[in-house]
């Protein structure tokens, strides 16, 4: 059992991976993780099951894909009834620093890799897309096996595939920005919000900037997505304005949030109340293209934590 358990630890990252990838949540993504653990240990008390699997990586990611699709499926409803705007719960770092030093291996973000921008579109697929395109765009799945974890033919998976890709590519904001222009662009943002200058923000917002706040219903939000560089400029600065007064010790860090530089705000409301929020940015041609704002609580309770 000790080298059964061994084996399925050395995956464990990986599925959480793509699990987290196809639900948007840690908590579903780590619960999804641990289904797919009961399913892999009973199948090897039955000969049967067993010699099902021939590739364990293989046999344990389809595994948690059909798990994945199920808790898709079945979040729909939730997700529909949710108060305001949705986002993914965020998985956030602290960065350290050889972060900030320059990197002549530098890239930019490319639309495969994780990111706020890309799960916020991946949202509005289909579970049956969302589940081919994150197995086989991101981790390179053969169809044939995403195929046998949809319970579906190979041209189906194929198609799904696709029609998901087109989506994402139709529908994600710009984000081309490379580690050294996110760093620049993120703390030209900060500096122009915390000194109120509405020039200056808007100088580092695109024209067509879009900006999602999601607080889960724990506080005041905007139901719909802000568009704008002047709209968005003035709704960031005026909750700037406000949340002084109730929570004078804001503070605001740089960390990174699902593989790119963002905001960690941290705050005490006077009546003790803890305060916290994680921002995150897609970012083009040296302009922040869109701004993603998770106040929710209940998703952020375990950041750095």
């Amino acid at each position: 059992m000790q080298d059964l358990a061994s084996e399925f630890e050395a995956e464990r990252d990986h599925l959480t991976s793509v699990a987290y990838r196809m639900l948007g949540s840690r908590a579903e993504a780590e619960d999804a993780v641990q289904e797919t653990w009961l399913r892999y240990s009973g199948a090897l008390t039955d000969p049967a099951a067993r010699a099902e699997i021939r590739e364990l990586r293989g046999w344990l990611t389809t595994t948690t894909a059909r798990i994945c699709l199920d808790v898709l499926r079945s979040a729909r409803v939730r997700r529909e009834a949710y108060p305001g705007q949705w986002l993914p719960e965020p998985l956030v770092t602290r960065l350290g620093p050889s972060d900030f030093a320059p990197d002549p291996a530098d890239r930019a973000v490319l639309g495969e890799e994780l990111g706020t921008a890309l799960m916020v579109v991946l949202e509005r697929l289909t579970p049956e897309q969302r589940v081919a395109f994150v197995l086989h765009d991101a981790f390179g799945v053969p169809f044939d096996e995403i195929a046998t974890a949809m319970g579906s033919t190979v041209p189906a998976a194929r198609q799904l595939a696709s029609r998901a890709r087109r989506a994402v590519t139709d529908g994600a904001p710009r984000n081309t920005a490379s580690r050294t222009e996110q760093r620049r662009v993120v703390q030209a943002f900060l500096d122009a919000t915390e000194t109120g200058d509405i020039d200056a923000l808007m100088a580092v917002l695109a024209p067509d900037v879009v900006f999602v706040g999601d607080s889960g219903g724990h506080f005041p939000a905007a139901r719909q997505p802000i568009v704008g560089a002047e709209r968005v400029a003035t709704f960031v600065l005026g909750l700037l304005k406000l949340l002084p007064k109730e929570a004078p010790d804001l503070r605001f860090e740089l960390v990174e949030v699902d593989g790119g530089i963002g905001v960690l705000a941290d705050a005490t409301y006077k009546d003790g109340r803890p305060f916290r929020s994680v921002l995150s940015f897609a970012i083009d041609g040296g302009r922040v293209t869109a701004a993603y704002n998770q106040l929710n609580p209940e998703k952020i309770a375990r950041v750095l934590s």
